[in-house]
């Protein structure tokens, strides 16, 4: 079995670490932020394929995720449950294009004033920093390592090096793959206290989507679709409007104690990039879905690492 570095710690490089472990092979990654340090741990990890593409791709991706998750729901420690929920709509719609990944999809009748169309399913959401830390975890119990590091570059591979380097460095792959049609997608959330609420909604028929996803201890409310901006600085103003429209949305939400602010950069780019270039594995551009595919990505990664 090869040596491999994988470069980049978040959740798409920590689940093609763990899977390439699991495959026998040497892993060590590598990353200038740790896991709760990077854009995977501000994620309100519902999965839901979001700016990410070809449509072919992503649906076979997903569909892995789907079912990986759903199995780790059933294990305690994971910070996985499978939730309730619905995506809603101003106008009368067609079932999404990624409706096969899923089971289970119904026409919601039972809508929010205002809304004309809605889709009920029931998926996997993610407490990322509960399960930023099982994946270290069980990466660590099958011989991986974590280790903070600032690169130039990616690492050389031979002679005594590394065998394969995986390149799962998101939004700095503009420097360490020089692709620059890697572009931010600015994500604003804020995270308020949990009252009670045990179902998720959506709102992405519009330029900004609205999204409320509760977990065990607290409930994350957002959001934002900015591209091209690279500000982690939250925007009060724009805190209120996301607090505006999500309370439209769910009222209850009216008075929920704030806990936090926070901002992520997803890595969006035309497609997806899953192959090979000899001895690296790139694996990044997964936009808002970097949970929603990362499971299907790792496996193919495996497989591209041979």
């Amino acid at each position: 079995m090869s040596r491999v570095i994988v470069v980049g710690a978040g959740v798409v490089g920590l689940s093609a670490a763990v899977r390439l472990a699991e495959a026998g092979h040497r892993v060590d990654v590598l990353a200038r932020d740790l896991p709760r340090e990077t854009t995977s741990a501000v994620a309100a990890a519902i999965w839901y394929p979001y700016l990410a593409l070809p449509r072919d791709r992503v649906t076979t991706w997903s569909a892995r995720s789907f079912e990986v998750f759903a199995d780790l729901a059933t294990k305690a420690g994971t910070g996985v449950e499978m939730r309730t929920g619905t995506e809603v709509f101003r106008e009368r719609t067609e079932r999404p294009w990624w409706g096969s990944a899923v089971p289970g999809l119904d026409r919601e009748t039972a809508l929010p004033p205002g809304y004309a169309d809605g889709w009920t399913l029931t998926v996997p959401v993610i407490e990322m920093p509960v399960y930023l830390d099982w994946l270290a975890a069980r990466l660590d119990s099958l011989g991986g390592t974590i280790t903070r590091h600032t690169l130039s570059a990616l690492p050389e591979t031979g002679a005594g090096r590394a065998d394969v380097v995986v390149n799962c460095t998101g939004l700095a792959a503009r420097h360490f793959a020089g692709d620059l049609t890697v572009e931010p997608v600015r994500g604003q959330v804020l995270r308020v206290a949990q009252f009670g609420l045990d179902r998720w909604w959506l709102d992405d028929s519009t330029d900004e989507p609205t999204y409320i996803v509760p977990r065990s201890r607290d409930i994350v409310v957002g959001g934002t679709e900015q591209r091209g901006e690279w500000s982690r600085t939250p925007d009060p103003a724009t805190a209120d409007a996301i607090l505006a429209r999500a309370t439209a949305l769910v009222p209850e939400l009216a008075g929920a104690k704030v806990l936090q602010h926070r901002v992520g950069l997803r890595p969006a780019r035309p497609a997806v990039r899953v192959e090979r270039e000899g001895d690296v594995v790139h694996c990044y551009g997964q936009g808002g879905a970097g949970v929603t595919l990362s499971w299907g990505c790792a496996e193919d990664v495996v497989a591209l690492v041979g």
